[in-house]
């Protein structure tokens, strides 16, 4: 029974930004410390005083050596580090770097929407110099030409941003939707009137900006003597603003590549085990209901029994923890492995390393590999034996160069184990961690060592989905109340990926937007050059150039502006997605594949964007195109 001694806000989060329905004290017994093997992690969280800093907080050290002197031995000193960092650092984490690359891309996207409108305006500009020149003849002041030009750009930049309003609206609720857990206040974001003040003042400032362009331009009145303009004024800055897209564009696909291939390499990597066809099931049993160890045997004990004939299974075990998602729980100090024969370290090394309670068909369960010695027997079980089996990389870095089968460890406290097989490696600490060495003791028929949490693994040759429900209903019929999770292993293994995953499509989209932005611009510049140069083109083919050598020549100038774009790019490339290291995995943010890829994405858009208006500056007629001369 517990005292209720208040109630917080329904809002009220902890300071990892989880949720909790009830809070109970933390109780720290001594006594039973003492008697575990592993130690308790806490994480500690202070309010500084005004003024302080979290590097002033550093004071705090030699505090921290004394409770390490009053709570643990000296050979561990070294195992234990303070670090004292923010909360907002911690609560965030990996999502800043995210969000402010995303932020990046999003600034890429509209400045290459921009571009793209400036260059399309100043084709319209051109292509209405003689509409400018005779309102300059009726008297049309260079003020009023400015404010038709400014308005008419405002108008649509806020018709532009009303239509990405409504679209951002779209596709935050799909991304709020397929976005995977711990994304700190995801499912908060929402178009409040900040939002929508920013985009506002982004539209109006984008219009003004274009619209000052044309300001500048000042219509000549001799083009009253002209039936059609024969070329801008200003080609080089438009070539400019196509290779401008072109770069941004690059650097967009080059960092969704990188996370793309980085996704790739941790859905493909190796997990040392099979996770398809295999369910899992996590129980806890509560203090209150299975406070007596022997009832905590004979619950598990029902329950593997009862997993196995389970229509279809394969093989059923239990284990305290699933992998490849790590648990601190399950995790203890290097330091405390002590070999038979070896003295004990004279100070702290090593690391983490994990450890788990399975029955005999664990291994079977997951085909995880037997490299050396045998798996765990039924006759391991007796409470009297005592055997362990190593994980490939624990056994290479204790016996280097050794046979560890027959060996003697002594796991911290209680009794000394012999070493009987040596298992293959598995992921048992997330998907990009590196894997932790690792070891495995066999849950016993011991009320004694029987703990309050078990996962059964159950691997079936039939639909997982079915079997999922069987091995509900076996939890239930031992106990009706007790709540029980239930997993398809594959899933769990494919949700660790889900954050990568997440931030390649949100990149993925932005590079595509980027490139389909790019192209249209391109295409809208290349029609107007063309219409521009059809007297040009007349005259070529009037002299003997056939259809193919326009065609080449109108390429030709696109490949030189890609080029151009793609080479400023490339660099920017290189020096942009440095910032993209930490959210790699098996690929260098310098991959000159994924460069060359992204290259050559870029000129098949530039290409095809261009072949279209190629191809009508090569069926252009000499006689019409000479008609007007």
């Amino acid at each position: 029974m517990a005292t209720i001694v208040g109630v917080l806000p329904p809002q009220f989060e902890l300071p990892t930004l989880a949720r909790a329905d009830v809070l109970v004290p933390l109780a720290l017994d001594r006594a039973e410390q003492r008697t575990r093997r592993k130690a308790m992690l806490l994480s500690t969280v202070g309010r500084l005083k005004p003024g302080v800093t979290p590097e002033q907080a550093a004071a705090l050290q030699p505090l921290f050596q004394r409770a390490l002197e009053l709570g643990v031995s000296p050979e561990f000193w070294k195992e234990i580090k303070l670090r004292v960092r923010p909360l907002r650092d911690r609560q965030v984490q990996e999502a800043r770097l995210a969000s402010w690359i995303l932020f990046g891309a999003v600034l890429a996207v509209l400045a290459i929407a921009c571009a793209n409108v400036a260059s399309l305006l100043l084709a319209r500009a051109v292509a209405r110099q003689r509409e400018y020149a005779v309102r300059v003849a009726l008297g049309a002041g260079r003020g009023r030409l400015a404010s038709q030009a400014l308005m008419e750009s405002m108008l649509i930049g806020l018709a532009g941003g009303g239509a990405g309003c409504v679209l951002a609206g779209l596709l935050l609720r799909l991304f709020v939707t397929i976005a995977p857990e711990g994304i700190p206040r995801l499912n908060q974001a929402a178009l409040d009137v900040r939002v929508l003040l920013f985009t506002l003042a982004a539209s109006v400032g984008s219009g003004v900006l274009l619209g000052l362009a044309l300001v500048l331009r000042n219509p000549q009145a001799e083009t009253l003597g002209r039936w059609r303009t024969l070329g801008g004024r200003h080609p080089l800055f438009r070539q400019t603003l196509v290779a401008a897209q072109i770069s941004l564009s690059l650097i967009l696909v080059a960092g969704a590549g990188l996370l793309l291939r980085s996704l790739w390499n941790i859905e493909n990597q190796p997990l040392g085990m099979h996770s398809e066809g295999v369910v899992t099931a996590a129980v806890n049993l509560s203090q209150n209901a299975y406070s007596n160890p022997a009832r905590r045997l004979a619950f598990f004990e029902d329950l593997e029994a009862r997993m196995r004939r389970i229509p279809g299974v394969r093989e059923a075990a239990l284990a305290n923890w699933a992998p490849p998602e790590g648990k601190l729980e399950a995790q203890m100090l290097y330091a405390l492995l002590n070999v038979a024969g070896r003295p004990g370290l004279d100070e702290g090394t090593g690391g983490m390393v994990m450890w788990r309670s399975v029955t005999p068909r664990y291994f079977a369960a997951l085909s995880i590999p037997i490299l050396r010695g045998r798996g765990f027997q039924e006759e391991d079980r007796d409470p009297n034996r005592n055997v362990m089996i190593l994980s490939d990389s624990l056994a290479r870095r204790l016996f280097p160069g050794e046979d560890p089968v027959g060996k003697q460890i002594l796991p911290g406290k209680g009794a000394w184990r012999t070493v009987v097989g040596v298992a293959g490696n598995v992921k048992n600490n997330g998907l990009i961690e590196r894997d932790a060495p690792e070891f495995y003791e066999v849950r016993k028929h011991s009320p004694q060592e029987m703990w309050r949490r078990a996962t059964a693994i159950v691997r079936s040759e039939i639909d997982a989905r079915q079997v999922a429900g069987w091995v509900r209903a076996e939890v239930a019929a031992i106990d009706p109340g007790l709540p029980v999770e239930i997993g398809m292993l594959d899933q769990q293994v494919s949700k660790l990926a889900a954050r990568p995953r997440f931030d390649a499509v949100l990149l993925g989209i932005f590079a595509a937007l980027g490139v389909a932005l790019a192209g249209i611009g391109l295409y809208g510049l290349m029609s107007f050059m063309v219409a521009q140069r059809t007297q040009e083109i007349g005259v070529r083919m009037a002299l003997g150039a056939t259809p193919g050598g326009i065609v080449r020549l109108v390429l030709r100038d696109v490949a030189a502006w890609t080029a151009v774009g793609a080479a400023v790019g490339t660099a920017g490339a290189l020096f942009v997605t440095r910032l993209l290291e930490s959210m790699l995995f098996g690929v260098s943010s310098r991959d000159p594949r994924t460069l060359a890829a992204a290259v050559s994405v870029l000129f098949v858009a530039a290409l095809a964007a261009a072949w279209i208006p190629a191809r009508h500056a090569a069926r252009v007629d000499p006689v019409e195109a000479l008609r007007g001369e």
